[in-house]
């Protein structure tokens, strides 16, 4: 074998060898959350968390969150600067059918600050509402010691860019009308509209 084949051929192993990181960067989708206040990007954890990140790009390529907002800022008590803070489309938009949760037990994804998650009621009831974490909130993670509903929220990636305008957003005034008792005070007024969420 002369020289140039073998040359060729140690590239062409190098290609290979390159190639599996640069798959797995490429399944990592990215989404830019449009507001007034900035921009917030998002990678997703589509080979841990499917289902659930499946569903979130599907309101997010049917354009369902433009024209939402962040309506609800929950400060934790105590905390300076920790909290959540929660988006969703209008009111008006109809959601898709609810999916399957998907437990940070079997995902293996954490509640901690940046990440973003999958609001609910009773397990199995999730549709379009969203979180984002500021600070570590492992409360929000499964736990299959406590008692009652213990499977925690679903978890299905992270915020890679625009930490400060979250944070900013959690700070805002929270004195919104709400007719649920155990969010009064966490409301913003006036929520943060949510201009356009793209893929990037």
């Amino acid at each position: 074998m002369d020289a140039p084949t073998r040359r060729r051929l140690i590239a062409a192993g190098g290609l290979v060898l390159a190639a599996p990181q640069s798959v797995l960067a490429a399944a990592k989708p990215r989404v830019a959350i449009k507001t007034p206040r900035g921009v917030i990007v998002v990678e997703l954890e589509p080979r841990r968390a499917p289902l659930t990140v499946a569903n979130f790009l599907r309101y997010v390529d049917a354009r369902s969150y433009d024209g939402g907002s962040f309506f609800r800022a929950a400060r934790t008590p105590g905390v300076a600067k920790d909290g959540t803070i929660v988006g969703a489309p209008d009111a008006k938009v109809r959601p898709f059918p609810p999916i399957a949760h998907e437990s940070t037990t079997k995902t293996g994804l954490k509640h901690l600050n940046g990440t973003i998650s999958l609001g609910r009621f009773a397990t199995g009831t999730a549709t379009s509402n969203f979180f984002i974490c500021v600070g570590d909130q492992p409360y929000l993670d499964a736990n299959p010691a406590a008692k009652g509903d213990n499977l925690g929220y679903a978890a299905f990636g992270r915020v890679v860019q625009g930490m400060p305008v979250v944070e900013k957003i959690l700070s805002l005034p929270t004195n919104g009308e709400t007719k649920f008792k155990d969010q009064r005070g966490q409301w913003l007024k006036p929520p943060v509209p949510i201009t356009t969420m793209r893929r990037t």
